[in-house]
């Protein structure tokens, strides 16, 4: 009984821990309580099935689209989102009946509706609920006569989602915030419980995989929190509250870098055998303590945890060091807990909001290039959906629609374009299946097509792939419960899929293209000046003139190689070409490197550890003018040579393991920045002599971050 028990614990952490808050679950719950809700009012009234569709796809694309913080803004939202759709189904019965007028409307919606995702949050549910009620239109044939029943039915399915959202499934930030908490602490827990692992076996292989791979995953967690913490918590404390996650990813990181170290010194058994059992006892603190949540501050063993973890000694004992980065973890614990208790007395400062910048409703930026793209690729759809098939040829436009949805380069559409398909492909045998094994079961084909909504809305945001498979299954479930189910169908919707996939590629192409490499140069100059202004944090922090926040500093950094990660993507796409996937390869190797040493250095930095050290200065002055070489290559100017550190010695005999540290990382930095320079071709040097001073950022505004005009607010997520 207790190992089911456990069991049940880690799938249930797992699960939190993939959807911190459980907002993607709150999502898919809402779509399918709509669409319930409009079966049961619509299904009592005798409605036919095509207009409890209509009811339907309004209270999913709600669930999916209206992300308003506010109660009040959301139900705004839907009642815009109703006028939108209204208006939709209207222009659309109207041009049904005078064809192509039909054809011209749907190419000049793809544009207004893939432009109005500029507008956040209000803009994408008009613009994606607009867009959907025209092709259902086109879908069921719907004419002037029988608007009326339509009308109502959206109205229906829209009051379905406002039933579930402001009622049966409201929001609750605080439960919600809860369970983000337990998404952390269970990967935290995770996180420690390798690391004891690690050290008990001495450090095999397998053991350091393990380990690797709960560095990653705490790390993705936090990536996914940061994402969440908005909608739960309002700011200042989202901010602060954010600050400290990355304090304790910054920690665990840390931990395992001396359980590494470690665990190649030749420890007594006994003391190795007490430090696992001080990880292991963290592990339980963090995971099992019988309260709702576990402050670990209450507790005896955390007061052990820091008086063990401080003790000073003049003669350093085995174990020490891990003994005080497991203090630090639990530390960096407590004063999130703190945070999320909205307990604000440890903070010196709380930080400013930041204030949204507002948005000219005319502008030639990169979503109204997406959108113009959009639109000739829908033409170009429309053109060859006709071919394929003059019924069904708005599938090809839908494709069209869905791929240029937040993609900003050419390679992005293709990768979007390429899962789509390959999803709708793998999506046609379980569509088959499912509409052959419920034919003529109403009730089944019901509960299929329920559980396909679900399964849609819930991977929406993690895989475009499954969700396209999902959508295809459930057209081969409507297609049954309309009595048109054929296999031929479903091969068709195959076939205007890639033609969308095709149009949109070739717009993407033709109508002001924009290259991956260009996107890519224009983040790689904004992660170097992220560096640049890090390195000079850290230099004002370790030599006493200012006492600078470089933890928030590195996040930024880290936000920055996100970013470059996203925009990469197609280059490391197994459709790219081996050289391309090696380029790409080799950027995001390197920096991973710099984000490492990074978050090392931010880890160990403190208030005048460096002050009247040479060595801080000769670090920072060469790393400094290996960025500005750098810098200057990725913008395709001269390139100068990069300065390497021929191994010469930085630290001495007579310092510190925290001073080596901290030098030692400045060091391995550097060495990153050359690895990167290596990517793009800029010579290293054997010398640590450079002929260019030091430029910092106060030294020239935008210097070390300027962007063309062409790459500016572009908008880079692939999903």
């Amino acid at each position: 009984m207790d190992s089911l028990r456990m069991t049940a614990e880690r799938l249930r952490d797992r699960l939190v821990a993939a959807d911190p808050g459980l907002l993607r679950l709150h999502r898919a719950g809402l779509a399918v309580g709509g669409i319930v809700f409009a079966i049961a009012v619509l299904g009592l009234a005798g409605r036919p099935i095509p207009t409890i569709m209509v009811a339907a796809i309004g209270a999913m694309q709600s669930a999916f689209t209206v992300n308003d913080k506010e109660p009040r803004a959301q139900a705004v939202t839907l009642v815009l989102a109703f006028c939108s759709g209204a208006l939709s189904l209207t222009v659309a019965a109207f041009g049904i009946t005078r064809p192509p007028l039909d054809s011209v409307l749907f190419i000049l919606l793809i544009f207004l509706a893939v432009y109005a995702q500029r507008f956040a949050p209000r803009g994408p549910a008009l613009g994606a609920l607009a867009f959907f009620m025209f092709f259902f239109s086109m879908f069921l044939q719907i004419h002037l006569t029988q608007l009326p029943q339509y009308l109502l039915a959206l109205a229906v399915g829209l009051t379905g989602n406002a039933v579930m959202r402001f009622l049966v499934l409201r929001r609750n930030p605080g439960r919600e915030l809860t369970r983000v908490r337990r998404a952390f602490r269970a990967r935290l827990g995770r996180h420690a419980a390798a690391a004891a692992a690690y050290l008990a076996s001495g450090g095999t292989e397998r053991r350091r995989n393990q380990l690797r791979r709960a560095d990653s995953r705490l790390h993705e967690s936090v990536l996914m929190i940061e994402d969440a913490i908005n909608e739960v918590m309002d700011p200042p404390a989202s901010e602060l509250l954010r600050r400290r996650a990355i304090e304790i990813e910054i920690a665990a990181q840390w931990l395992s870098l001396v359980v590494r170290r470690t665990s190649t010194e030749k420890l007594p058994d006994e003391v190795r055998d007490e430090l696992v059992g001080s990880l292991l006892r963290f592990e339980h603190l963090i995971e099992h303590d019988p309260r709702e949540l576990p402050v670990i501050s209450d507790t005896d063993e955390f007061s052990r945890m820091l008086v063990t973890g401080s003790r000073l000694r003049d003669k350093p004992e085995p174990g020490d060091e891990l003994r005080r980065a497991i203090a630090e973890l639990a530390l960096a614990d407590v004063n999130a807990q703190r945070i999320a208790e909205h307990d604000y007395s440890a903070e010196a400062e709380l930080p400013e909001p930041d204030e949204p910048e507002p948005k000219r409703f005319f502008a030639f930026d990169n979503q109204a290039r997406a959108a113009l793209q959009a639109m000739i690729g829908g033409g170009l759809a429309v053109l060859g959906g006709e071919l394929v098939s003059h019924q069904r040829w708005y599938w090809a436009v839908l494709t069209v629609f869905v791929v240029f949805l937040n993609t900003s380069t050419t390679g992005a559409t293709f990768v979007k374009g390429f899962r789509r398909v390959v999803g709708t492909l793998v999506g046609i045998f379980g569509g088959m299946l499912l509409a052959l094994l419920v034919t003529g079961n109403l009730a089944l084909t019901v509960v299929l097509i329920l559980v396909c909504v679900f399964c849609l809305v819930y991977t929406a945001r993690v895989s475009q792939l499954v969700m396209s498979f999902f959508i295809t299954c459930m057209l081969g479930l409507l297609y049954s419960m309309l009595g048109t189910f054929t296999i031929d169908v479903l091969w068709l919707r195959v076939a205007e899929t890639t033609v969308g996939a095709a149009a949109g590629i070739i717009a993407a192409v033709v109508v002001l293209p924009v290259r991956t490499r260009t996107v890519l140069r224009s983040d790689l100059e904004a992660v170097l000046g992220d560096v640049h202004e890090f390195l000079d944090g850290v230099e004002a922090l370790l030599s006493g003139r200012e006492n600078i926040n470089v933890i928030e500093l590195s996040r930024e950094l880290d936000r920055s190689i996100e970013q470059v990660r996203t925009t990469v993507e197609p280059l490391t796409h197994p459709m790219s070409l081996s050289s391309r996937r090696d380029f790409g390869a080799s950027v995001l190797s390197a920096l991973d490197r710099i984000s490492f040493r990074a978050r090392h250095i931010a880890a160990r930095a403190e208030p005048g550890l460096l002050a009247g050290d040479d060595r801080l200065t000769g670090l920072a002055d060469r790393i400094s003018h290996n960025l500005d070489v750098l810098t200057e290559s990725v913008r395709g100017g001269t390139q100068d040579k990069l300065d390497r550190d021929p191994e010469t010695a930085v630290t001495r005999e007579s310092d510190d393991r925290h001073v080596r540290s901290v030098l030692t990382s400045l060091s391995r930095l550097d060495e990153g920045i050359i690895a990167l320079g290596r990517v793009f071709g800029v010579p290293a040097a054997e010398s640590v002599k450079p002929d260019v001073g030091r430029r910092t950022r106060s030294a020239g505004p935008e210097a070390d971050r300027v962007r063309t005009t062409s790459q500016e607010n572009v908008r880079r997520s692939t999903q």
